[in-house]
């Protein structure tokens, strides 16, 4: 049995109420604490098929809608919004706070998909020593001039409205390396019904705002950053699991690059995975319990 509760806290931004979801193992023998924090366009509850494995396998996990997500949104004209990065950074930090006061002991790992590998990424340098492992699920990171360009560009105009040309030329163009495409969102997963639930979620489908934009491309400035990388943990082991055909990753490229990253700032325990044939989100591709099972023995060979 899963026990799933679902609760709200206050957001960094001193605006909004952050909401939550927790998924805790029922008459069993707790084995840790797994929290996720997901992409762009999409909210916690997504992962819920993933949490609950997870929490029949003997793990917590917990998560939250980011700012401009979700139930953390005030409404659909906030969606895909937020000024701040290091909002969404504290965000997940006072969410971790919060879960240690009931589980202080066990060990406690960071799973970040996509836009949250990014968060996750910085919460590796802001934070180190705060946690037992790491996964880093769709990341990459585009070329210092490509990142500066569109800090730039989406810096121009109301930063509450698209940047068209932004969009168009960073989530418009990863669909253009699968076509012919069924669908504006084929780049996502190999799964069709997937794909066409994803398009239809209101809560998914929706443009990004050029302030948001512009503050991940801050993000990803810190997280490129080589005096940045040598601030965490060289002990904390970390993998990094996405598909050799997700766009984001620069069809396994841009992985292969991070991680060497993170082993040039001395990172001890770093462990790769590329599936063939996966696009962006592993978690909900064709082969998903392939990869719920790696994840689930990662997380069991770095517990103690």
């Amino acid at each position: 049995m899963v026990n799933v509760q679902e609760f709200y806290y206050p957001s960094s931004d001193g605006t909004h109420q952050t909401h939550a979801v927790l998924w805790a193992p029922e008459g069993r023998e707790i084995k840790g604490v797994v929290q996720l924090v997901h992409g762009i366009c999409e909210y916690i509850l997504r992962y819920d098929n993933f949490a609950r494995f997870l929490a029949s396998q003997g793990y917590v996990v917990v998560g939250n809608d980011h700012l401009g997500h979700g139930k953390t949104a005030t409404g659909p004209q906030e969606y895909g919004y937020f000024s701040q990065w290091w909002d969404l950074v504290h965000d997940v930090r006072t969410l971790q706070l919060k879960v240690k006061e009931t589980y202080p002991e066990l060990p406690y790992f960071l799973l970040g998909h996509s836009m949250g590998s990014f968060v996750a990424r910085t919460f590796l340098i802001d934070y180190p020593g705060s946690l037992n492992g790491c996964i880093l699920s769709g990341t990459g990171q585009e070329p210092p001039v490509t990142v500066a360009a569109g800090k730039f560009l989406t810096g121009m105009g109301d930063p509450k409205k698209v940047n068209k040309l932004f969009y168009d030329l960073s989530i418009g163009a990863y669909n253009k390396k699968f076509a012919p495409t069924r669908t504006s969102a084929d780049w996502i997963c190999r799964d069709e019904a997937v794909v066409d639930a994803y398009l239809a979620d209101p809560l998914c489908n929706f443009p990004t705002k050029a302030g948001m934009n512009h503050a991940m491309m801050t993000g990803l400035q810190y997280v490129a950053d080589k005096e940045n990388l040598r601030k965490m943990d060289k002990n904390l082991p970390v993998l990094f699991f996405a598909g050799d055909q997700d766009p984001v990753g620069a069809m396994g490229k841009g992985v292969k690059k991070v991680s060497g990253w993170f082993r040039e700032a001395g990172m001890k325990d770093v462990t790769v995975k590329l599936y063939p044939g996966g696009r962006h989100e592993m978690l909900n591709e064709t082969n998903k319990e392939e990869v719920y099972a790696d994840v689930l023995a990662w997380l069991e060979a770095h517990r103690n």
